[in-house]
Parts: structure tokens; sequence; C-alpha cells
């Protein structure tokens, strides 16, 4: 029975297939009715062994309006979804007026929301109708939350409400199903949460800079684990299907939503492709035996906002959301400097320029022994091109005499390179986190830059950029290859058209960081100059 068992996860990898949720039918892929003037969603539902076809709910549901100070949301009164949610603190993409919408349904429009449901005989799903009190919610004077009750329509002897909560100053809502039986009988019930979503990247998303779309799911055993949409398609699930801790989500940039169950309990957790172009992403909770009488409750948290810094205060492991990239560990320590001086001047471009002078000067010495090595081959270009000239037909004899040179001037052809290959891991890393930090979002810097997430509408910085290149070329030895210095001509002019699509926050780091190197490299090139100058004195003498 077991190598039974093992061959048919092997072989049906798709299948949620816990025990769990043995025995326990969930809900099947048929059409979800949406709101008013929307039309309905086919395929969306959850995967598992045991799918029983759940009938198709014709009435189209109402939409309840909930706004706090954070978020505005709608909620249908099918199954009880989060169907629409606006974060008011953060402006849209494209639209600054507006704010940005993180989860829409309807007809046409990029589909993404929330959805839960009960397992069992009867009990109501995400297809099922509920009632609610009001119409209309919304969080004022100082009330610390909200809460939106839907009672659960129908014969069923489990009395079932869902009961919302919204918090103030926090994207986390709880949901909650209270349920208590009124019948003679024991009645068992297990509760699922999931996110529907199609594989669109979020509007606005940076050319030459893709960003992760997709889903994540996140155990302490196996860490953060991400699964891609194509992924999905395939049945390539690389991810524990169960645990008692963790959580699971769909990430985009700057931007997660994720169901976060309570630690210590058993769950499990399930991607399935659904028709129409959309996934779900969700986790099923442990089955729950209640008594003639007696009441239960089941719950989930659901964060849907910003990969702020501090999400791991809200859930272990929540914090990786920030996609620092596999540098994570250098660059979470260059973003807290850059908060830290953020803090106290209150400008993240000016906060970028001083991080970008305190790296700079950490690598001082290494710098200086770069433009130091640099120097020293310019001044010895024309031997280099005597040596060239004299041995242009004997290869060894070339390579023996250049050598040798290096030597009697005391050069190291590679000192120009190793101490610029030591800080690349320091200047991807803080690329990074300036890629991915929400906190840069909208973020101005003076005059035309309002956003330093977006690129320069004008261009101006990038073509900055482009010029400091062409001063910091010409600073630099010539090399000794005819085609690789016609190269490095047309180099400033590449990475200008590429920095033409580029966060401004980074551009203005490039341009700092190369108005910072060209001025320590003219210094140093100016010593050396000098410096054998003086020597040539002195040898005539």
């Amino acid at each position: 029975m077991l190598v039974w068992d093992g061959w048919q996860r092997h072989e049906h990898p798709q299948l949620i297939h816990d025990s769990a949720t043995t025995n326990k039918e969930l809900p099947s892929q048929t059409a979800i009715p949406a709101g008013p003037q929307q039309t309905a969603l086919s395929g969306a539902g959850i995967g598992s062994a045991n799918i029983v076809q759940q009938p198709v709910q014709q009435n189209i549901g109402k939409i309840i309006k909930v706004k706090t100070d954070f978020l505005e949301s709608e909620i249908s009164t099918i199954g009880g979804d989060i169907s629409y949610l606006a974060l008011l603190k953060q402006s849209d993409t494209l639209d600054k007026s507006k704010p940005l919408v993180l989860f829409e349904r309807g007809n046409g429009t990029h589909n993404y929301f929330a959805q839960s449901g009960l397992i069992g005989a009867g009990l109501p799903n995400h297809n099922s109708l509920f009632v609610s009190e009001q119409d209309h919610y919304e969080l004022s004077g100082n009330a610390e939350q909200l809460q939106v009750r839907l009672k659960a329509e129908g014969n069923s002897k489990l009395k079932v409400t869902k009961v919302i909560t919204f918090h103030k100053g926090s994207y986390v809502i709880d949901v909650t199903y209270e349920m208590e039986n009124v019948g003679q009988k024991p009645i068992t019930a297990s509760s699922y949460f999931q996110l529907i979503r199609d594989s669109v990247a979020p509007v606005g998303s940076l050319r030459f800079l893709p960003t992760y779309t997709g889903v994540e799911v996140y155990t302490d055993k196996e860490k953060l684990k991400k699964v891609k949409f194509t992924d999905i398609d395939k049945g390539k699930l690389d991810y524990p299907k169960q645990a008692d801790d963790g959580w699971i989500g769909i990430l985009q940039h700057y931007f997660v939503s994720a169901w976060l169950p309570k630690e210590h309990t058993n769950r499990e957790y399930y991607t399935h492709k659904l028709d129409g172009g959309l996934y779900a992403v969700g986790v099923v909770l442990p089955s729950l035996v209640i008594d003639p009488g007696q009441k239960a409750n089941e719950s989930s948290r659901l964060y849907a906002g910003p990969t702020e810094a501090t999400l791991d205060k809200i859930a272990p492991g929540f914090g990786l959301t920030v996609d620092y990239g596999w540098l994570t560990i250098i660059a979470v320590p260059i973003f807290w400097v850059m908060s830290w001086f953020h803090s106290w001047i209150g400008n993240w471009g000016v906060s970028i320029i001083l991080l970008t002078f305190l790296i700079k000067l950490i690598f001082f010495p290494l710098s200086a022994a770069s433009y130091r090595s640099m120097a020293k081959m310019r001044l010895v270009a024309p031997k280099l091109e005597k040596i060239k000239k004299q041995y242009a037909d004997d290869r060894e004899q070339l390579n023996r005499a250049m050598m040798e040179l290096y030597k009697t001037e005391k050069i190291n052809p590679l000192g120009g390179c190793l101490p610029v290959v030591i800080q690349i891991p320091v200047f991807i890393a803080l690329y990074w986190s300036i890629l991915g930090s929400v906190e840069m979002r909208n973020a101005p810097f003076f005059g035309w830059i309002t956003d330093l997430s977006s690129p320069d509408p004008f261009y101006i910085l990038p073509l900055i950029m482009g010029a400091s290149m062409i001063i910091q070329m010409r600073l630099n030895p010539k090399p000794a290859d005819p085609m690789q210095a016609k190269v490095m001509q047309f180099m400033p002019i590449v990475f200008s058209v590429m920095f033409f699509f580029f966060p401004a926050g980074l551009v203005l780091y490039s341009i700092v960081n190369n108005v910072l190197s060209i001025t320590q490299q003219w210094f140093i090139t100016r010593r050396a100059e000098a410096e054998a100058e003086s020597k040539g004195a002195v040898a005539k003498r």
C-alpha cells in the first residue's frame, strides 16, 4: 500500500493527497459567479484527489464596500471573495492621483483576488451565497478594527458565519469561519484559503530589469521556494506540500499577497492551473469534528500589501519576499544603512548619494591601488608601443619583452582589475537593494525626478551617466587591441541607451559612483605623472 501510494504521488504530483484531507471533498474547478457588471470567470477552484463537482451559482451576489485608512476593498456575497483591493498609501504606477489596485476581478481586467471556503458535504465554499448585515463599512474614529460578518445561506446543520476583519494601520486581513452545529450528529469540516491570479506581470514593469512574478512557499525546514507559473503548467512543483508552519503567496515587484495560517498547525499547500489562464495558490487546514451543540472557529490571516523590510514581524520568513537576489546577505545591511541616512535626511536620493560616498570610502585603498596601476600603465604606454613595433613578427619574444618591462617598472598588469573585481559583489548588492525596495517607489529626489523607482522622464540622468563614462574611459590606459579600443568607445553609448529604461535611483547611484571614481583617478594619475617627472629630472642631473 505504501509503494502504491508513493507511485500515485509520483505519477500525479498535481493531486493533493494529505491525511488531513483524506476522504474530504474540495470545491471543484467550476465557474465563479462575479459581481455586478462583471462576467463570470470560469475554472477557478482548487485541485485535489476526490474532487466533487459543485453546482454553479446562477444568481449574482451583491458587492460590499469596505474602507480603512490603508485599504479600500470590495467583498462579494458569493463566497465572501475579496474581489477588489486598493492600497490607499501606494499610488498607481501610471496615474499617481489614484491608489494602486492590487486585487481586481472582471471581464477584460487583470484578475487577482482572494477566496476561501469550507470542505464538506453541503458546507459553504467560494461558490456559496452569503448574506451581509450592511452594504458599506468604514473604519472611523478611534476604532482599531472593522468586522464584516457574512452569514451563509442554506439548510446545513452547520451554521456558518464568515468574519472578515480589517485593522487600522495594517495590510493584514483576518478571515475567520465561526461554526455552530445545530444538528444531532457530529459534523466534520476543514477549510481552505486561496489566491486566484493570472500570470500577467504588473503594469509598468521595467524593461531590461525583469523582476519575479510568481508563487512563493515558505517553511522553516526548506525555507523559501519559488514556483513559477510555467512550472505549475509543467507540473514541476518543487515545494513542501505538507508542513506545520510557513505561508504561501504570490509575489510581484514591490507587492505580495499571502495566506499566513497560525504557526504549529498542520497544513497542506497546493498550486493548480485553472481554465482561462488562471492559477489557484492556497492552503488547506486540518479537519475539525464539531459535536452537536458545539461551536468552533477556523481562521487564517491574509497579507496584501507592499514588500516592506519589516514583514518578518508579521510572520517568520515573510521578510524574504523583499527580493534582493543572490547577494541578500550583503544587500540587507546596505539597505539598513541607506534607511538610517533617510531617517534623518528624509530624501532617498540624498541617502543614495551618501551611501555611495560611504562605500567608496570603505573601498578607497582598493580603488587607489587599482588607479595607481592604471596610471603606471599609462606612463609606460609609449614604451609598450616601441616593443610591439620591435617584435611585431615574434609573438613569443614580444610577451617576454612586455613582462620584462612590467618587472622593471614594478607594474602588475592585473593590478587595475583585481581590486575592481573584489568590489563587484557590493555594487551588485547595492543595485538590487535599490531595485527591490518598495521605499524607493514614488520617492522624489528633486526637480523633475519625482520617482526614483521609475526611469528619468527626460533622460537627463542617463545622458550625464554616458558623459561620465566617456571621461572615465579617457583616464584609463588605451587597450592594446585596436578592436577592443573601438568597443570601449561604443560602451558609453550602449550603456546610456540601456540606462534610459533603468530606475532613476540606479542611474543616480552610477553617476555619483563614476564622479567619485573620476575624481580619485584624476588625482592619483596626476600624482603618478608628477612622481615620474621628478624621477626623470633627478636622472638627468
